[in-house]
């Protein structure tokens, strides 16, 4: 059945450092959505321009864009803006979620569900930060850009909660109620969650009075990261591969590998390196090439 013209379509940001979690997140919403139902348009903005992620979450057809190569918050705002409204015109879907890059701020990208012709169909934006319990229990980059995250959220998923002990779990709740005093902490293993709580009605309108009263968005800023690709070759031994991604000083490494022990999802987050098997068969094209992130300079 077709969407009625006026009805307004809920948003909902996924956002969060590198490797917290946040394609599990969406790839779990996304189940959701095809056993109840529901249309869910994604657009997914990773900073390399590889298309990773487009293969873990599936090809979704016209309802998946994949913005590539920039921070969907500064570098590419206006494409955003503009595949909102495609993704409106083309799919009409009942929800949009926007996946951002672990470098993105979701407050400046916020700024586009304000900007028409996309502010007179968006009802409302709620952003889930998603969280690396071992990250932070470990205090690994834990400033700048994950604090303008944390800050800027309306929910916190604390993931990965079962990679660190239960006894600490109160001092890392401890630790976000810190930076977002106010934001309520959801706990989550492999980012579980039921997904009426990240879209919340709203049927008193009472979110909808911050679009007219929301103040001028500070001067944009964030951290300097570089991503680069590099090349593995068939049959690598796991083992040296992880050497050589150690010395690269990545934040953030993720790709298809054949290794000598065959096909293989190789997922890293700072220290943390895992050989996994894949969800899903990639395109031949992306096997054997790794996007890493680090800080620049």
């Amino acid at each position: 059945m077709q969407q009625p013209a006026d009805l307004r379509v809920p948003v909902l940001v996924v956002s969060g450092f590198l490797g917290s979690g946040k394609t599990t997140l969406v790839r779990h919403l996304l189940r959701d959505a095809q056993v109840s139902g529901a249309r869910v348009a994604v657009i997914s903005n990773e900073f390399g321009a590889l298309g990773i992620d487009q293969a873990l979450l599936g090809e979704g057809g016209e309802a998946f864009v994949e913005l590539e190569g920039g921070c969907v918050c500064c570098q590419l705002s206006d494409e955003l803006r503009d595949t909102l409204q495609m993704l409106r015109e083309r799919v009409r879907p009942d929800r949009v979620i926007v996946e951002t890059s672990g470098v993105a701020l979701p407050s400046d990208i916020q700024l586009q569900f304000w900007r028409e012709p996309v502010s007179a169909w968006v009802e409302d934006d709620v952003v889930v930060v998603v969280v690396n319990a071992e990250q932070l229990a470990e205090g690994r980059d834990l400033h700048g850009t994950f604090e303008d995250q944390v800050s800027s959220a309306d929910l916190l998923l604390l993931n990965k909660i079962d990679l660190v002990p239960a006894d600490d779990r109160n001092r890392l709740d401890a630790l976000l109620r810190d930076m977002a005093p106010d934001t309520p902490v959801l706990h989550a293993c492999h980012a579980e969650v039921e997904p009426a709580l990240l879209f919340p009605s709203d049927p008193d309108g009472l979110r909808r009075p911050r679009r007219s009263a929301r103040k001028s968005p500070a001067p944009h800023h964030h951290e300097a990261f570089e991503s680069f690709e590099i090349s593995v070759a068939e049959g690598t031994d796991p083992e040296e591969l992880l050497t050589r991604l150690r010395g690269l000083g990545m934040l953030r490494a993720k790709g298809f590998v054949r290794t000598s022990h065959g096909l293989q999802l190789l997922q890293g987050v700072g220290r943390r390196l895992e050989f996994l098997e894949p969800p899903t068969v990639p395109p031949a094209r992306l096997i054997g090439r790794v996007v890493v992130i680090r800080r620049a300079g």
